[in-house]
């Protein structure tokens, strides 16, 4: 076994399409490289993609701003990639399959990190337009078993990564169906509640609006500085505490701005199917205020609890209401205070709506549970993952004598 830079393990291939136009191929952090259109529908960047670089199948292409993230794959086909990737072609006496494998371990991503040049840190998230630059890549040395060794090891990892990512698989699919089982879950308790006539939320609630963001804007004399809300903090049923930033305004404004406990916040903009969903405001900061791109809705005290208006934003009438209202562009879409004020909804008595709360809130606390269980499985099972790669590249295990990488909770493939 020897150790070798990578600049010699494999080439770097920079020929550019020129007229020649084969399919289009992105490079995913969980797919690999496959053909962009099964990723998006948008357009490329550029019309013109002659000088686009040529790939050809068995060729490592790495995204040179997410290698470190995982953003690298084996080309099943010759295709054109981003003029920003980089294009690898193995050497002879270099398994394409194990220098995959070798640049997703641990070990290598640690290299590739103290590598990047670009502004701040990846620690920090700051880093702007962070870059492996081949040199730097090709820099690299890693201990170099033979062909056949090489073959064995990306053989098992091949066999057991896909076993690994079935399991990930599966449990992403349980998690995406307690969406599904939620949204039941109150329609169900709202049901029958759905009859002629509805209530438009703009007689039975006040809407306050949040506070413009201006970094330009001159300070007053009387500014104060105070906690507030951006869209970010406020998820479906709960609101987001762990990162909550502060803002500098006239005491005037922050006045106007500033939440109230029982106050339903509703975002502004996001993905379509989740617009307009809300949660409670139970005053958990003192003296705290919201982004003008979340909407606070005050609510009548004796005609409409805020735990009430919150589960039925989260129900299919609220969904049907936002999605056919809703101001749509390629990626998000948007509301507003109109919309959200002409938003109609049963309005049963306070027992009725506290009962239907109740009801609610108990079975979406299992739900809640079984997420979390399975959140942190998709988690061990991801370091499991990372964890089999880094000890078969580094040979901390003999792959030879090595049987299947052990299951999850019992659970298989």
């Amino acid at each position: 076994m020897t150790e070798q830079r990578i600049k010699y393990l494999c080439r770097v291939v920079d020929r550019r399409a020129g007229h020649d136009q084969p399919p289009l191929l992105a490079v995913s952090i969980h797919h690999g490289v496959v053909r962009r259109d099964t990723l998006t529908d948008d357009l490329p960047r550029a019309e013109d993609l002659s000088n686009y670089k040529l790939c050809e199948p068995g060729d490592i292409v790495l995204n040179r701003m997410r290698a470190f993230q995982g953003a690298i794959g084996i080309s099943p086909q010759r295709g054109l990639v981003s003029p920003d990737y980089l294009v690898l072609r193995p050497e002879p006496n270099v398994d394409a399959g194990y220098l995959h494998h070798l640049f997703r371990s641990s070990w290598f991503v640690g290299e590739m990190v103290s590598r990047l040049r670009g502004i701040g840190n990846t620690e920090s998230g700051a880093v702007r337009t962070p870059r492996i630059n081949p040199e730097d890549l090709g820099d690299i040395s890693a201990e170099l078993p033979d062909l056949d060794e090489q073959r064995r090891i990306a053989d098992f990892l091949d066999s057991e990564i896909a076993r690994i990512d079935r399991l990930i698989q599966w449990r992403a699919h349980q998690h995406d169906s307690l969406e599904e089982l939620t949204l039941r879950i109150i329609d169900d308790a709202i049901e029958g509640f759905q009859e002629p006539p509805m209530v438009r939320l703009g007689y039975v609630a006040h809407i306050q609006s949040g506070v413009t963001v201006d970094g330009n804007r001159q300070q007053a004399s009387d500014a104060i500085t105070l906690p507030y809300l951006r869209v970010a903090n406020v998820q479906a049923g709960y609101v987001e505490l762990s990162n909550v930033a502060e803002i500098t305004v006239p005491r005037r404004t922050a006045a106007a701005s500033r939440l109230k406990a029982g106050d339903v916040l509703m975002t502004e903009g996001g993905d379509l199917d989740k617009l307009g969903r809300g949660t409670v405001w139970y005053g958990e900061i003192e003296n705290c205020l919201h982004q003008n791109h979340i909407f606070a809705v005050r609510t009548s005290k004796d005609l409409l609890t805020p735990e009430y208006l919150a589960i039925l934003t989260r129900a299919s009438i609220a969904r049907q209401h936002f999605e056919s209202t809703g101001v749509k562009t390629t990626n998000l879409a948007s509301t507003s205070s109109s919309k959200i004020r002409d938003f109609r909804i049963p309005l049963p008595g306070m027992s009725e709506q506290r009962a239907a709360v109740k009801e609610v809130d108990s079975k979406l606390t299992a739900v809640s549970q079984f997420e979390c269980q399975i959140a942190r499985q998709l988690k061990l099972l991801a370091e499991r993952r990372q964890a089999l790669i880094t000890a078969a590249v580094t040979r901390q295990i003999d792959v030879t004598n090595a049987r299947s990488f052990p299951s999850f909770g019992g659970a298989s493939a």
